[in-house]
């Protein structure tokens, strides 16, 4: 909040009587509050140099709308006003605009009643085109609040509600973002190169607000995970080691303790009922040429829950916000990329439009959107470019997509020790026939599980066999491989017993933990095993361009037993997935059209050179990644 100074008074007050300099006093006071406003504004600050040629200042405060903004210096387009009178919205040209402070007048019966300070920084060089995440990484999902407690003294806050309280599965851990950067290393060395955090941005909710996907202000970090600088702290000490920043962003709603929700800037800002409504969830409705328009109306307009109020991204000043504050985060905190959360449940067109905006910002950025589909054309829809989209002529412009096809299978197919039609492998085999249905193979995320889905390590009962198949697998097939943290040391939890169990503190985040899994010495002898082979095969995968972008050339699984191979002009690399719980004894030429001239092959684990002029045997429940020679 800025006070302007009163004009200057030339009465001398020695020469009143003294009720009259008091009344004088009092008027002058009342004077001076009259033209004092506190005000908010966002974007707090912007850069020059950007590529959009134009910004939306959304100006917040008591009857704001009754004055006139103007700025020296820089062009302003549109001022926008709605039935709340306490918005405006002022659309300034800054193209051209230098590096500095300018003052925001507002005036009212044409003269200046207070004014507001706003910045244009410097951007940073070559900042339009940073490189996002893409085939060649690793990406490691935590969840901020399980994971790491590197800052005790912010456990609990004043300015938010929920405090710290870890005997509940659903409450506040404490863990922070010094708890992350505390163990960077430790993530180097398992052959993660890039995170991906679930928000962090604040969430006021009395209860379950660790998860902060019901944000209550989204340019400011819950302080109980620290500061906008602490997060910014995060990427540069990443970026120190080579590694990617990733965040999960929320286009689809914010949570009912938004200050902006708690006085709508327009009755339209949210979906509004008659009442409340829910969403179907159907996701489906959005590109079903049969559907019913009340069904696709409560897919998209409903509220994901009574919490996360759902926002309108077809209303412009909705969407323009939602842009902003996007590439706000990204030039400010340096980001390398962003997974949207329920991307398919946004007013398609709105999400399109906020995608292209993001990506002709920074055309080499990156974005995964959530669509959590179980069918490989539904989900192809929602790839930028996609076949299936441009039957109705509608392109998202996201880059990446998740392939959950590929981790429902995974979630059955270790369990399937039988030989049928379509059991077992098939499932694995099948779901890359489909390859075809999307543009760009490479840009796929391909894991076992995330924050929302059974624990891998639960389903299939602790069995490290089993866990090496499946990590060997989405190591090596295209796409970006995902893993959700504790994985790599066995840990488990019970979706049936609710997310918290799913989403436990990982050992040795707190300081009174017994077991610290971030040592070597803390882990015990089977938690060293998941985090070696973890290791192992993902340091090997960082330098193997076959592998990020090789071409795929895969056979018919026999006896549970699934081959493919990965290829490029200067290199081959042969996977052999063995789900059959016997050892199985594998005549290579029926593969003689990969394996070509090459006449052996380097086991990647173990550094065992095998024969390939001769069968390969392969033990029951394993994995086995040759590279050819």
């Amino acid at each position: 909040m800025k006070k302007i100074s009163h004009p200057k008074h030339f009465l001398t007050l020695d020469a009143l009587p003294y009720r009259s300099k008091v009344f004088l006093c009092i008027a002058l006071i009342s004077s001076l509050l009259s033209f004092s406003q506190a005000v908010k504004v966002e974007p707090p600050f912007w850069w020059a140099g950007m590529n959009a040629g134009e910004l939306q200042l959304m100006v917040y405060g008591k009857n704001i709308s009754q004055y006139e903004p103007q700025i020296n210096g820089v062009n302003i387009s549109d001022v926008t006003k709605t039935e709340n009178p306490n918005y405006l919205f002022i659309t300034v040209q800054t193209t051209g605009i230098t590096p500095g402070k300018v003052k925001i007048d507002f005036k009212k019966k044409g003269k200046i009643r207070f004014s507001e300070a706003y910045e244009f920084k410097k951007r940073a060089d070559n900042s339009a085109q940073r490189k996002g995440f893409d085939s060649s990484d690793m990406i490691y999902l935590l969840m901020p609040d399980r994971f790491a407690n590197g800052n005790e003294s912010n456990d609990s806050h004043p300015d938010v509600t929920e405090k710290v309280d870890r005997s509940f599965d659903g409450g506040r851990h404490g863990g922070d973002i010094e708890g992350i950067i505390d163990h960077l290393d430790y993530l180097k060395e398992l052959g993660v190169t890039t995170i991906w955090s679930t928000p962090l941005l604040e969430d006021n909710d009395e209860r379950y607000s660790y998860h902060t996907y019901a944000q209550s202000d989204v340019y400011k970090i819950d302080p109980r995970y620290g500061t906008n600088e602490d997060y910014k702290r995060l990427a540069n000490e990443m970026h120190k080691r080579d590694m990617k920043l990733v965040m999960d962003y929320v286009t689809n709603h914010w949570g009912s303790e938004h200050w902006m929700i708690k006085d709508l800037p327009t009755y339209e800002w949210i979906h509004q009922f008659s009442g409340y409504a829910n969403s179907n969830y159907r996701m489906t409705t959005q590109y079903d040429p049969n559907t019913s328009e009340i069904d696709k109306k409560y897919c998209v307009d409903g509220w994901f829950v009574k919490t996360m109020p759902d926002l309108n991204q077809s209303h412009p000043l909705v969407l323009n916000y939602l842009i902003q504050n996007a590439i706000w985060w990204i030039e400010y905190a340096n980001l390398d990329g962003f997974r949207v959360d329920t991307y398919s449940y946004n007013d398609k067109e709105g999400i399109a439009k906020w995608t292209k905006a993001i990506m002709e910002e920074y055309p080499h950025f990156n974005i995964v959107g959530e669509v959590w589909l179980h069918d490989q054309a539904q989900i192809s829809y929602w790839q930028k470019d996609s076949p299936i989209g441009a039957l109705q002529n509608y392109n998202t412009h996201l880059p990446a997509v998740m392939d959950f096809t590929l981790h429902d299978a995974i979630g059955t197919v270790f369990n399937e020790d039988n030989t049928g039609w379509s059991d077992g492998m098939y499932k694995v085999y099948e779901n890359f026939v489909n390859d075809f249905l999307y543009r760009d193979i490479n840009n796929l995320l391909v894991f076992i599980e995330n924050h929302d889905t059974a624990r891998f390590n639960h389903i299939y009962n602790g069995s490290i066999d089993k866990y090496k198949m499946a990590v060997a697998l989405i190591a090596t097939v295209r796409g970006t491989p995902q893993i959700y943290y504790g994985s790599e040391i066995g840990m488990q939890g019970d979706k049936g017993k609710g997310d918290g169990d799913i989403r436990q503190d990982f050992p040795g985040g707190w300081a009174s933990d017994k077991n610290n899994a971030f040592t070597k010495e803390g882990r015990n002898q089977l938690q060293n095993q998941y985090y070696e082979f973890t290791s192992k095969i993902f340091n090997w995968r960082k330098n193997k361009k076959v592998i990020h972008t090789g071409k795929t050339t895969q056979f018919l699984p026999e006896n549970n037993v699934y081959v493919y191979f990965r290829y490029n002009d200067n290199e081959s690399v042969m996977v052999i997935i063995n789900n059959n719980p016997e050892e199985q004894s594998l005549n290579t030429e029926r593969f003689k059209e990969r394996i070509l001239n090459f006449t052996k092959g380097t086991d990647i684990i173990t550094g065992e050179e095998i024969s390939l002029k001769t069968a390969i045997k392969v033990a029951g429940k394993s994995a086995l990644i040759l590279e050819l020679q």
